[in-house]
């Protein structure tokens, strides 16, 4: 499922390709044909991200667009020349947008569907913050964690708690600030909270403006032929532990190891985060 960096990156390229501009909208699936007709001909002023949600502005309009990506959703964008014909759809296409100078298409999403105010504000009231919003309240975050006694990598999971961490990142910042996954949440200290969230801060806003997670530290890029060790994925190249399971740690040798955790598949050392480690 996309992270937060890359619904905020739709956000801005949306508002890049369309705001302030008229466009024909359309749903060739029929699945969001009320929606998408209600839509047709007006502006376009701006794409929002909150987490993994996606809330699009349309002038003359209350209500907002809400898409929600999901495992399977993508946005296919093209560029076009006023005049030009528009190609048929090719899938299953649940929203179309069409300007003078772009198209893009919508394929898979978990949600795509017009909100009403109230909705909308229900919508992010159930939110956390979201570390990629100049608006987050990190310390809403921490009264939830610092009160449980849930593990603290389930807790960064949960959507309702911080929004926008995915696997990747979850996994990822534990190990560079040394935290046991299986802490409990109020066994965290405050300082390590606070790290980790400017760390979140940072290494997202990367995953914006790059297009792709990276978490590796300069120091810790390994280089030439010992770019990417036997049996490692080009793209997991990228990371400490995620999707590292069986190989060792960059840092200390360990063999990074994997177990499920709520459903998903969590990614730690055991030399860096040992048990009960609240920090490094």
């Amino acid at each position: 499922m996309p992270e937060g960096h890359t619904v905020h990156r739709l956000a801005r390229s949306m508002t890049r390709w369309f705001g302030g501009h008229e466009v024909a909208s359309s749903s060739p699936q029929g699945r969001f044909t009320a929606g998408a007709d209600r839509l047709d001909g007006l502006v376009l002023r701006r794409g929002e991200a909150w987490g993994k949600h996606l809330l699009v502005r349309f002038d003359d309009l209350e209500e907002r667009v809400h898409v929600h990506l999901g495992l399977y959703g993508k946005v296919g964008y093209r560029t076009r020349e006023a005049g030009d014909p528009v190609p048929e759809p090719v899938g299953q296409v649940r929203w179309r947008l069409v300007s003078e100078s772009g198209l893009a298409d919508l394929r898979g999403p978990t949600a795509c569907e017009l909100l009403a105010p109230e909705a909308v504000a229900a919508l992010l009231d159930r939110l956390g913050p979201d570390p990629l919003r100049a608006d987050a309240e990190p310390e809403r975050a921490w009264e939830r964690i610092h009160r449980s006694r849930s593990a603290v990598a389930t807790l960064l999971m949960d959507q309702s708690i911080v929004a926008g961490i995915g696997n990747v990142y979850r996994a990822e910042i534990l190990f560079r600030h040394g935290v046991d996954p299986a802490l409990p949440g109020k066994a965290l200290d405050k300082e390590t909270w606070d790290a980790m969230w400017a760390d979140l801060v940072a290494l997202m806003a990367i995953g914006v403006r790059r297009g792709r997670i990276e978490t590796l530290r300069d120091e810790d890029k390994p280089a030439g032929a010992a770019r990417r060790a036997p049996g490692e994925r080009r793209r997991d190249s990228r990371y400490y532990v995620y999707r590292r399971d069986g190989l060792a740690c960059r840092l200390c040798g360990t063999t990074v190891r994997t177990r499920e955790l709520a459903g998903r598949n969590l990614f730690w050392c055991p030399g860096c985060q040992p048990e009960g480690a609240v920090a490094a």
